[in-house]
């Protein structure tokens, strides 16, 4: 089958692009595939980050898949320079990556000139059926695009549930979240012999933005230092005043167990992070899903998480980590406490790797052939 994606890839940095570019190289197996990527991906104006590239990324598309970058997500005149590039090619099936409405306008514009042409189905992988900020007139944007979709793959039934208000007659089927097992092939970054069995490492990974809670973390801090010697290692760029966040941390007394790296962490000391901790804490306020806790499983990492959007779907309560309440500092610190104290290191690693069996990418691909079915 010739199946074409659109949605970034390298050299875009971040989930959805490691995402992408996983799963074109995972159909490439046994399909003839084309992506189509961005020349601009997010103006300037609306993007908090610093760079939007990671262009010493090792994580690519295979040398069998031809990209071609076209989209300029401000430029219509880029949304049809792509709809007929596609069309010149034929595909049996077009796939897009949905993370937000932003994309509404491109993604409905290139899916009706496609459809009107080929009269092929389309798929959306929908990664946040609605997006964290309020946003005007958000639902109908979101609509607009959706409901061009013969099916919708969702990670989460928060968001099966979101889409089905919003298109009550979709056809949408809930497939789990694939583990990234390419930052666990990396073995340049074993750092497990040289960490101090003594202390008790504690990772908070990914862009620091409002909905993820850290300052719940760190606020559980002292209470978990009164009872275990650890470190919480804070990794990723900070969308937020990070000053805020310096501030608690001086005022509570815990600088020196906190190591902060406010950067975005290159994809090849991904593996440096996540060998070296002991568990992956992901105090989120919400969430639909999270591509941090199948990194977390990739290396056997317990997560330690709250009980919101879909993260108690890939979290198994007491089996592969906790799920405590959001804003609970006071749950937060006595779960990891817990992790700890009563030794739960191998009962959890070993229920992590027959969770990991749920989380295969020929699991995702099957369930995709199986909307075209319906």
């Amino acid at each position: 089958m010739k199946i074409t994606l659109i949605g970034p890839t390298y050299p875009y940095k971040g989930g959805i692009s490691h995402y992408t570019t996983t799963l074109a190289n995972e159909l490439s197996k046994s399909n003839e595939i084309s992506v189509y990527s961005y020349t601009r991906q997010y103006p300037k104006i609306i993007y908090p980050g610093k760079e939007q590239k990671d262009s010493e990324s090792k994580i690519r598309l295979k040398d069998n898949i031809n990209c071609k970058y076209l989209l300029d997500t401000i430029n219509p005149l880029s949304w049809i320079n792509c709809s007929l590039h596609i069309i010149h090619e034929k595909p049996d099936l077009i796939i897009f990556q949905w993370v937000h409405p932003f994309f509404a306008p491109i993604f409905y514009l290139i899916s009706k000139i496609i459809k009107e042409k080929l009269k092929i189905p389309v798929i959306y992988v929908c990664h946040n059926a609605l997006p964290h900020e309020k946003i005007p007139l958000i639902k109908k944007l979101s609509k607009m695009a959706l409901s061009t979709a013969d099916g919708i793959i969702v990670h989460s039934k928060e968001d099966f549930d979101n889409l089905k208000e919003i298109i009550p007659n979709s056809n949408i089927k809930i497939s789990v979240h694939p583990t990234y097992n390419i930052f666990s092939e990396n073995e340049e970054h074993d750092l497990s012999k040289s960490k101090s069995e003594k202390i008790h490492q504690i990772l908070f990974f990914g862009i620091v933005r409002e909905y993820k809670g850290l300052k719940y973390l760190i606020n559980a801090m002292p209470k978990i230092l009164s009872k275990i010697n650890a470190e919480l290692v804070i990794a990723g760029e900070f969308w937020e005043n990070e000053s805020e966040y310096l501030n608690e941390i001086e005022n509570l007394g815990i600088k020196k167990n906190i190591k902060l790296i406010n950067e975005y962490i290159p994809d090849d000391e991904i593996s440096k992070y996540f060998k070296n901790t002991d568990i992956v804490a992901l105090p989120y306020i919400s969430a639909t899903q999270s591509g941090v806790i199948q990194i977390a499983y990739a290396f056997e990492k317990p997560v330690i998480t709250t009980n919101v959007g879909g993260l108690p779907d890939v979290v198994d309560d007491g089996k592969t980590g906790f799920l405590v309440p959001p804003e609970n500092s006071e749950k937060l610190a006595d779960a990891i406490i817990k992790y700890f104290s009563e030794n739960k290191k191998e009962e959890f690693i070993k229920n992590i790797r027959q969770k990991n069996k749920e989380f295969s990418w020929d699991r995702l691909i099957e369930d995709i052939f199986d909307l075209l079915k319906k």
